[in-house]
């Protein structure tokens, strides 16, 4: 995610003095809690992810289901996720799996969803 990226721009330019103090707001944002959060839920996605080769839609759909759960669960401790952060999390598991070989928008269609309604059956963020 961009977000560490973000923090540290704002820090460079509260350090240059080219940004007003007042208009920082990426690190109270995005805590550290919340970031080491995020990022321990999407590497333990990716390990899943890895092992989706040749898998059944259920698993597929199982996977999906336990990183949302699981980023509900830090949104609902940290109150994290923006509109744009979601968006961002969303596209992430969408790429991820794609980069996997799961065809996204067959596998929704089958199970009559949109291609972006993928995490929408679990997703509180």
């Amino acid at each position: 995610m961009s977000w560490r990226e973000g923090i540290a721009r704002e820090a460079e330019q509260l350090a240059a003095g080219t940004l007003d103090p007042g208009c920082a707001c990426m690190a109270a944002l995005y805590p550290d809690e919340l970031l080491a959060a995020t990022d321990t839920v999407l590497d333990s996605f990716d390990v899943e992810v890895a092992g989706l080769d040749g898998a059944e839609d259920v698993q597929v759909f199982a996977v999906v289901e336990r990183v949302v759960l699981a980023l509900n669960a830090v949104d609902g401790t940290h109150y994290g996720y923006e509109t744009d952060e979601r968006e961002a999390l969303c596209d992430y598991i969408d790429t991820a799996l794609t980069e996997r070989g799961v065809d996204v928008a067959a596998l929704t269609s089958r199970h009559g969803l949109g291609r972006h309604e993928l995490t929408d059956k679990w997703r509180d963020w």
